[in-house]
């Protein structure tokens, strides 16, 4: 079959080639009626526009790098789908790179977004041991996003979560509801996000007048039974704890299985002292599949999404826009655990 070029389109439509050029691109001032006379010759002979082909000629793009490395980490994932979702409603498409190491995977995939003439580049930040981007993404010629989940020391386009306020938030939640004995459970000990997390929980704990204890948010490594281990040594020191923060999914599947260990049960009921309550750092559906539904602080990591493939097309069209750190606050959901 003969490839259906926008000569072929024009014809149909009775228009000019440029008049079909700038339906394309949705450019210039055309009228209703002539939009549609193209749009109908578009679809009955079958005409696909090389969007590519006009990038080329044009020296623009609509293509936009992602660089995402933890493909097992949730709200990255999430983050992700936002960003594809918002930047295809825009016109643009998403080359997805998933570099195994900050030194020759990542530079083989900067390569192959510059062989492909991205546009500019969103990373989504993976380590939340350290405050500094890799190198190689602080070097970036491109227009640069960063999303993190912790604070980065970084003059950079950034979006991030407010980890402090999450935490105080959820402590505020729990201290309104009359609980006094508190924990934190989970995260490394050089995690950042635990390190702002803390922050917020320990200054809401003091505005309260509630004392702080060390030994009531232990460390532990991400997984379950690391988790599980710390909640059953902490409610043995502590039996008057009555509620805990948890970290991460795993940390809330760990402080399930602590708690269970111990011969307690979950609940909000902060006067049946057997109950300890729970709240988690993000909306976790493989735990909410069980009763009771756990109460969490939301990641925002949709409009964390949205905001990062905005603040992308502002670059793209004003490249001399000033830098911009933008911080998204959680919200609490109330269920059943807390």
């Amino acid at each position: 079959m003969k490839k259906v070029s926008i000569i072929d389109v024009a014809k149909q439509a009775g228009v000019s080639v440029s008049t079909v050029s700038l339906v394309l691109r949705q450019k210039g001032k055309i009228s209703d009626a002539t939009i549609a006379r193209v749009q109908a010759a578009i679809r009955q002979l079958g005409y696909v526009h090389n969007v590519a082909a006009a990038n080329l000629r044009a020296s623009t793009s609509n293509l936009i790098g992602l660089i995402l490395r933890d493909f097992s980490d949730s709200f990255s994932i999430k983050v992700m789908a936002s960003i594809v979702q918002e930047l295809e409603a825009q016109g643009y498409m998403v080359f997805l790179g998933q570099p195994q190491d900050e030194q020759a995977h990542l530079e083989r995939c900067l390569l192959s977004f510059k062989q492909q003439g991205v546009a500019g580049v969103i990373y989504l930040a993976s380590d939340a041991a350290r405050p500094q981007l890799p190198a190689l993404i602080r070097q970036c010629p491109l227009p640069l996003v960063a999303v993190s989940q912790s604070l980065l020391e970084e003059e950079c386009n950034l979006v991030m979560r407010d980890n402090r306020q999450a935490a105080g938030l959820a402590t505020r939640y729990l201290i309104e509801r009359g609980h006094r004995s508190i924990g934190y459970i989970g995260g490394r000990q050089d995690s950042l996000i635990r390190q702002q997390r803390l922050l917020g929980f320990h200054g809401m704990l003091a505005q309260h007048g509630i004392a702080c204890k060390e030994e009531s948010a232990p460390a532990c490594s991400d997984d379950t039974r690391a988790a599980s281990q710390a909640t059953r040594r902490l409610l043995e020191q502590n039996n008057t704890t009555t509620a805990l923060l948890c970290h991460s999914p795993d940390a809330m599947i760990g402080c399930i299985n602590g708690i269970h260990q111990v011969g307690r049960t979950i609940g909000k009921d902060v006067f049946l002292t057997q109950q300890v309550a729970l709240i988690g750092f993000e909306d976790m559906l493989h735990v909410n599949l069980t009763s009771p539904s756990f109460t969490y602080v939301s990641s925002a990591s949709e409009e964390t999404g949205r905001q990062a493939a905005a603040l992308m097309l502002r670059q793209l069209k004003e490249p001399a826009l000033q830098t911009q750190r933008i911080t998204l606050s959680g919200q609490l959901v109330s269920r059943e655990s807390a």
